[in-house]
């Protein structure tokens, strides 16, 4: 137990430390690139020899961001401009952006008037008819494009060589963290929803084949115990993120273990990994991107299909129910929200819905909503 304590202790240093960690690699000679949500390709990035370095956003003011934007834009985007404007992401060469909700479009267009005199901006515009051969060629244009800027920006070369041996790296790291969460599911008493987090999180601060070393070595710990008993309660959590150092204690405290999630900044871009086979890279991300799903963002025909998916997800894992943070003034996934709450209901799992947003200090309220929560699951068990 010592050991796996150590490596989450260097889990959360990184994950907790994300400038000291851009710091360190630009003082080896590196360059970074900022990765902002959601599904860009930065494959492309760890191939040019360029630091990947998530941009999530995060805990602190939002100042200089409401010079450009209305106060009714949600929080995560209004933070990512904020640290790109007050000097948080000072070092990084260029910035990595997509559009793929109705915020992330103006926001391109602010960061590129504002902070992207400062840090270059490659731009993607994908493609929503993602399945259709014309949308794949499509989106392959687009990730080639970004490649062209990469290069010219950076002063690199990418090779198809070095994206094929980065698609490599980034596969095994999203099957460890596919394992991990598995694990942690079956061990709460060894990992806290708040070390869950931590683990995943780091990952967005440190180089995948760095990140994956350090991983491997948890799960072969873990693998070693015998699957926790738990009586606290056992959840999924959706969401776009819920990395909030207050809510991470709440569930701490209140006893609640993360069995899966269907969050944007943990499970939803490690479903699917690259098709090896595919001999073109930039196609090879364009079929990855052609079959991700169940995500409020991405278009789907068939709108029955994300309110299974997250309502299996609670089903096989053995979830007492589903716990919802819906981000302030995201019009996505608010929309979808009551196809996903009938669903729940029918199935009469439950489903609590909690309002969250990146600045959130005073977790009261979603205190309140556990205990009522913790109250339905008791009842449901007898």
């Amino acid at each position: 137990m010592s050991e796996i304590k150590e490596l989450l202790e260097q889990f959360s240093y990184y994950a907790n430390n994300p400038r000291k960690q851009l710091d360190k690699y630009l003082a080896q000679g590196k360059k970074a690139a900022g990765v902002f949500p959601y599904y860009a390709p930065e494959e492309i990035i760890y191939a040019a020899g360029v630091v990947p370095f998530g941009v999530w956003g995060g805990q602190g003011p939002i100042e200089r961001a409401k010079e450009y934007f209305p106060t009714f834009y949600y929080s995560l985007a209004l933070r990512c401009l904020e640290m790109a404007l007050d000097g948080t992401l000072d070092g990084l060469s260029a910035s990595m952006i997509t559009t793929l909700d109705d915020t992330l479009r103006p926001f391109s267009q602010n960061y590129k008037v504002s902070a992207g005199r400062k840090i270059p901006m490659i731009f993607l515009n994908h493609g929503q008819h993602r399945k259709e051969e014309f949308g794949k060629i499509y989106n392959a244009k687009i990730f080639k494009k970004a490649k062209e800027e990469l290069e010219k920006i950076c002063d690199v070369k990418v090779t198809d060589e070095s994206l094929k041996k980065a698609f490599e790296v980034y596969n095994e790291n999203r099957a460890e963290k596919r394992k991990f969460i598995k694990l942690a599911g079956t061990h709460p008493q060894s990992i806290k929803v708040s070390d869950r987090c931590y683990v995943l999180k780091s990952s967005y601060f440190m180089l995948k084949d760095e990140h994956t070393a350090l991983l491997k070595e948890l799960n072969a710990k873990l693998e070693q115990l015998p699957e926790e008993s738990w009586d606290g309660v056992k959840v999924v959590t959706s969401g776009i993120i819920t990395d909030n150092p207050g809510l991470l204690e709440v569930f701490d405290n209140y006893k609640v273990c993360i069995v899966a999630d269907d969050v944007a900044h943990e499970s939803r871009g490690l479903k699917v990994d690259i098709d090896l086979s595919i001999e073109d890279p930039m196609m090879a991300l364009a079929d990855q991107f052609a079959r991700m799903d169940e995500d409020p963002i991405l278009y789907d025909p068939d709108i029955t299909k994300r309110p299974k998916y997250v309502l299996d997800l609670a089903k096989e894992n053995g979830a007492d129910g589903c716990l919802l943070f819906m981000m302030n003034f995201n019009d996505t996934e608010e929309m979808e929200y009551p196809s996903l709450k009938k669903a729940f209901d029918e199935a009469k799992v439950p489903l609590i819905k909690m309002g969250y947003d990146q600045q959130m200090v005073d977790f009261g309220q979603v205190k309140t909503q556990l205990e009522t929560f913790n109250e339905i699951v008791q009842m449901n068990r007898f």
